[in-house]
């Protein structure tokens, strides 16, 4: 079980340098959804379940459309039907693929394995979870909350373009 761990380690490691480094949004992203469901396979490695499917559920899967919802947003004209259309080629998509790949296959040893090797350490329940999420840390849940929404509020605000209409008999006359 410790080599389904260190494989998802390394395509987690591998994937997340490649968000650093792409100079295209989209491709950053792909790869971090591939990042995020590594570390979702970590997570269910070391024995909680119920962690990792929170992991695909609400990153991998509702903050990742989010942030494509607020990247289509802010690409407006004519370069983004151009952008669109360079997403479908094979170079796009080929690299997060083969990351998803190696991590199904670890995913489906690990449903199809007789013996549950899940390394030593205490199960974490939902309610475990719950209680910790709306009890202690109550006001970091939702000052993250907050600090997400603020960022896309600004990402909008940053990214609307108006235009100004100027003209050279409208523009103010400057003292010299």
């Amino acid at each position: 079980m410790m080599i389904i761990f260190y494989i998802a380690a390394v395509v987690a490691v591998i994937s997340t340098l490649l968000v650093i480094t792409r100079t295209n949004v989209v491709h950053a992203l792909l790869y971090l959804v591939v990042s995020l469901l590594s570390a979702a396979i970590i997570f269910f490695v070391m024995g909680a379940p119920f962690i990792a499917a929170l992991e695909v559920i609400i990153y991998a899967g509702a903050i990742m459309v989010l942030f494509i919802f607020v990247i289509m947003m802010l690409n407006i004209g004519k370069q983004s039907q151009q952008q669109e259309s360079q997403w479908l080629q094979p170079k796009t998509w080929i690299g997060p693929a083969i990351l998803v790949l190696i991590l199904f296959a670890e995913f489906i040893y690990l449903f199809i394995s007789t013996t549950p090797d899940i390394i030593e350490s205490a199960m974490v329940s939902p309610k475990d979870v719950g209680m910790a999420l709306y009890g202690n840390y109550l006001l970091g849940v939702e000052l993250s909350a907050m600090l997400l929404l603020t960022g896309i509020v600004g990402a909008y605000h940053l990214g609307h373009r108006t235009k100004k209409v100027v003209h050279r008999f409208l523009e103010e006359e400057k003292s010299v």
